[in-house]
């Protein structure tokens, strides 16, 4: 064959790869003002039967209802009560109350690892509230706010945390991967983008049962970037399944910004346009927004209209976990300097922008939050916290992987078993 003519090398420059590079860097002031802030009204709100190729638009705006007055506005408005907005705001001002006391235990040395969702508190409780509580949600690791918002217990949430003898989970999750089946909450995986799939893999059962039941799922922008993200799309796109994706877009990746998953290029919403599903890109910040978005996802998903890419548009801003410090790669001012805002302070406002809610009543509830927490967590430290001796019995790492121990298991049991006797005298026995 003769080979393909090419042009002089002469007329060509050379090839190059692009880099990504955050905008911002330890040292630096940052500054946002480059960053689209639309209207409040500038995002119509579509129906849920509409067409993923007439709503395309979406995937590029940003849906936002509480305006930096205070005021919700617009056609995304969910027009809540005053009653469902305080009870908004008492379960992001519990994940915050949570958080930092955990925090401050991790410091420490109670336990190992905790992570933070400080300023993301919005992309869970508001996104929980908006659906049933039988659907099945599928989180990553920063989704703490869906247990609050679906009162699971404090306590046992502390006991996962500190792997003690309350932990039902027997000390084999790392902290903070909670479980909880009976709250319709999935298993926190630390493979990023895990629960995709499985999410979709739940929700296409619950639709060949003819069950009513949505699924919902979490992952990071970074993890955007996985195969197993792009699997599930495909599962969904051809099936038709009433799931909603969450994309929680906070800007970074433990240390690596978001250009490095793509958002240079277009924004993470727009992945639906490719898969041919509906996509919405919400202000993150605005509980309201996040609220009012789900639902209309959830809606779409129970009337087998299909499923809903969201990508809630906020900033981490604090850590990606007790093992991180942002300060070595990011600007040290960026979270004050996001222009977004606080999502509790904006729901405060809006609030007491209705008259339904003042400094006295925030002051107090802040009080009686901050005493919920001390409370259940020297309910949990009875039961045992990191270091403190062993709190599961010893045996117990040989059980629940089989439904029947194979041969080798149970002698490599008897073997611990007999070197403790050994060590500790012929009467000892596991705790």
């Amino acid at each position: 064959m003769p080979e393909t003519p090419r042009r002089p090398a002469g007329n060509l420059p050379p090839l190059s790869l692009h880099i990504p590079e955050p905008c911002y860097r330890p040292g630096d002031t940052p500054d946002f003002s480059d960053v689209p802030v639309p209207a409040v009204d500038a995002t119509p709100r579509p129906g849920e039967a509409t067409k993923p190729d007439a709503m395309r638009d979406l995937c590029y705006g940003l849906v936002r209802v509480l305006d930096f007055d205070g005021q919700a506005k617009g056609p995304w408005d969910p027009k809540l009560a005053p009653e469902r907005l305080r009870t908004m705001l008492r379960y992001m001002m519990t994940v915050r109350a949570f958080d930092d006391r955990m925090f401050r235990a991790q410091r420490q040395g109670k336990t190992s690892f905790y992570m933070k969702s400080t300023g993301e508190e919005a992309t869970s409780v508001a996104s929980t509230m908006a659906i049933d509580r039988a659907d099945m949600v599928f989180p990553s690791y920063r989704q703490q706010g869906i247990l609050i918002a679906r009162d699971y217990p404090l306590v046992q949430m502390m006991n996962q945390i500190y792997s003690n003898r309350g932990d039902h989970l027997l000390g084999r999750q790392l902290p903070i991967m909670y479980s909880a089946p009976d709250y319709g909450f999935f298993s926190v995986s630390g493979n990023l983008a895990t629960q995709y799939p499985q999410a979709v893999g739940w929700a296409m059962a619950s639709a060949s049962k003819g069950d009513s039941r949505i699924a919902t799922t979490w992952c990071g922008e970074g993890s955007s970037a996985e195969g197993d993200f792009h699997s599930a799309l495909t599962f969904a796109t051809v099936y038709n399944a009433p799931v909603i994706f969450n994309v929680v877009n906070n800007q970074w990746a433990i240390s690596s910004f978001s250009g490095f998953a793509g958002g240079e290029r277009t924004t993470f919403a727009a992945r639906a346009v490719g898969y041919g599903i509906a996509g919405l890109r919400v202000d993150g910040n605005d509980p309201l927004a996040v609220y009012a978005a789900t639902q209309w996802a959830a809606d779409r998903a129970r009337t087998n209209n299909g499923p809903t890419l969201i990508e809630h548009f906020t900033y981490r801003a604090e850590g990606h976990s007790t093992s991180d410090d942002p300060n070595a790669y990011r600007a040290a001012q960026e979270a004050s300097a996001w222009p977004f805002g606080d999502p509790i302070m904006r729901l405060r406002q809006h609030l007491e922008t209705l008259g339904e809610w003042d400094g006295e009543r925030h002051e107090a509830l802040k009080q009686e939050l901050d005493d919920l927490i001390k409370t259940s967590q020297k309910q949990s430290e009875k039961l045992g916290i990191l270091g403190h001796g062993m709190h599961q019995p010893f045996e117990t790492m040989f059980e629940d992987v089989f439904e029947h121990m194979p041969w080798h298991l149970q002698e490599q049991c008897e073997q611990m078993l007999a070197e403790q006797r050994a060590k500790f005298g012929p009467d000892w026995k596991p705790e």
